[in-house]
């Protein structure tokens, strides 16, 4: 394992967000914090508690889980297409460097920063609303995996992008309805019991699910079964970079 093209890769990616402060790190908590301002503090008072747990405080896992998933895919995919875009992606290849080596440094990064966000939003969510974390292991456990694994999945959207539109298809098309869609300010059990069934086949309610059992004790999806489910997506992830590195795909043309 060549730990130093990792070190490199890795500083390289992390030394962009610190030039960037406002973009990668400010935008998406200010954002956010909009969110606990409008629905949490404004809106909170006026809305029953769910499982005991007030509006406001429910409402801090999803809001976390949705700026995780957004920047985890939006920092791996611009990491390595900005590479692809520029051809300096070959120079990357010719190096003695192997395809795990590439995806520690980039994946890596990528995580770390959703990571920073995600901790951020945390503390910041203090300000508004009153939580408590019943769990904080499986809290991080549950935010470690999910930076990592949709790092991957942005690492792979990177790859397939061919301009920068496409960049933006899968998260702002597919993975923010499905976080909003997936739990985020809502019990799926407060659905029709067709609309219920329905719901639990989006990836997303295991996430949320899982994430706030680790505050609250409470989830839609028993936890074992959240845990399953990231871990299975992790997977499906880490063998579809194998392969696309195996045949060479968007990378050797």
């Amino acid at each position: 394992m060549n730990l130093y093209a990792i070190r490199a890769i890795y500083l390289f990616e992390m030394a962009r967000t610190w030039r960037t402060l406002m973009q990668s790190i400010a935008s998406p908590v200010i954002s956010t914090s909009l969110y606990f301002v409008v629905f949490g503090a404004a809106m909170g008072s006026h809305i029953t508690a769910i499982d005991g747990v007030s509006f406001g405080a429910f409402i801090v896992p999803g809001l976390i889980m949705l700026s995780l998933l957004m920047q985890s895919v939006s920092n791996a995919s611009f990491g390595i297409y900005f590479p692809k875009f520029t051809g300096t992606i070959y120079e990357v290849h010719s190096a003695p460097v192997s395809f795990l080596e590439i995806v520690a440094g980039y994946v890596g990064a990528a995580a770390s920063k959703s990571v920073i966000v995600g901790l951020i939003i945390l503390a910041t969510a203090r300000l508004f609303v009153d939580y408590g974390i019943e769990h904080p292991l499986v809290m991080v456990a549950f935010l470690l995996l999910t930076c990592i694994t949709f790092s991957l999945l942005g690492f792979i959207i990177g790859i397939w992008a061919d301009n920068f539109e496409k960049l933006q298809v899968v998260p702002l098309l597919v993975i923010t309805p499905l976080t909003f869609l997936g739990g985020s300010f809502y019990s799926i059990h407060m659905l029709p019991p067709i609309w219920q069934k329905i719901t639990l086949l989006n990836p997303v309610v295991y996430l949320i699910s899982g994430f706030r059992w680790s505050f609250y004790g409470i989830a839609d999806v028993n936890i074992a079964i959240s845990l399953v489910a990231i871990l299975g997506f992790l997977a499906v992830c880490l063998g579809t970079i194998w392969w696309i590195f195996r045949t060479g795909y968007k990378l050797k043309s």
